[in-house]
């Protein structure tokens, strides 16, 4: 980067935004040599031309446009820096959105809350629960600032931060799995109903003839299906990293038979590469980032 140019930036900034030369120094509070004089500095330094002189004005040439399309987000980040860093001195209040399915919410997005609001009770931050899919929607909608999603797949226009992985297995009570051999029916299968994506993802990962003699009962978050699992109705596919407790104090025990070891999947927060983030939610990222290898805050480190 040429350090020179630096200066000559708000200028070119200012002449894109106000349309011409005259009223960009009105606005700058300077001649308009001034400014037609740093508009030529610039496009010597870059050795190019960045505006064509019409009979309606000026225009940008096409290098125009990628410099402007460039920089422009640049000072953006730079404004909303310095806002944050004014708002931290006034205690002036800010509003961060994140969106995340109720299962993810509970066991790895709360422990974080907890502790950042605490130290910035002054932020306002709210949550919509829904599905990763839908969470991804909504972010590329600007609807949300930060998603938090179990990522099955890649897309171009989301960032990705992982926040460590989990692992979808089959438990059951012990009880359950004692009894299965001696049932004279067929055994339970709990799992997510057909439009959730980890539902999506064990179904092709699992042989189809593991279900095929089995009774399949479904449920529409894992919440559920972990408490009904619990309470012995059936061998559910839970998250291991959920069932932690309960898998140590011998309350649900892996069932195994028939299946294979199903990969794991990362857990993400995600934002939109097409969004500039406030400051407030680009803090409640650093955070989190900082505290992802604390298992104190962290299910997943």
């Amino acid at each position: 980067m040429n350090n020179d140019n630096l200066s000559l930036y708000n200028a070119f900034l200012a002449v894109v935004r106000a349309g011409s030369i005259l009223e960009a120094s009105r606005q700058l509070y300077i001649s308009q040599p001034a400014v037609s004089k740093a508009i030529k500095k610039l496009e010597a330094n870059l050795n190019t031309t960045l505006f064509i002189r019409t009979s309606k004005g000026i225009q940008l040439t096409e290098e125009g446009s990628i410099l402007y399309d460039n920089i422009s987000s640049a000072f953006e980040y730079i404004e909303a820096g310095e806002s944050g860093i004014a708002a931290r001195n006034t205690h002036e209040s800010g509003h961060i959105r994140i969106g995340a399915s109720t299962t993810l919410c509970k066991y790895v997005l709360l422990p974080f809350l907890g502790s950042y609001t605490a130290l910035h009770p002054q932020i306002n931050i709210s949550i919509e629960c829904q599905s990763s899919g839908d969470t991804v929607a909504m972010l590329s909608k600007g609807i949300i600032d930060i998603g938090l999603i179990a990522r099955s797949t890649v897309d171009s226009n989301i960032d990705y931060y992982s926040m460590g992985s989990i692992h979808d297995i089959f438990a059951a009570t012990p009880g359950y799995i004692e009894n299965t051999a001696s049932r004279s029916g067929k055994i339970n299968i709990l799992l997510l109903n057909k439009n959730n994506v980890t539902r999506q993802f064990v179904d092709g990962h699992i042989g189809a003839g593991f279900l095929s003699d089995k009774n399949i009962l479904e449920v529409d978050n894992m919440n559920l299906l972990i408490d009904f699992t619990k309470a012995g109705l059936g061998i559910g596919c839970v998250i291991r990293e959920f069932v932690r407790r309960e898998i140590s104090e011998g309350i649900l025990t892996e069932y195994k038979k028939g299946l294979q070891k199903l990969p794991k999947r990362e857990v993400c927060l995600a934002i939109s590469s097409k969004t500039i983030l406030s400051a407030y939610a680009r803090d409640f990222l650093d955070y989190m980032g900082r505290n992802k290898n604390n298992p104190s805050m962290n299910i997943l480190a």
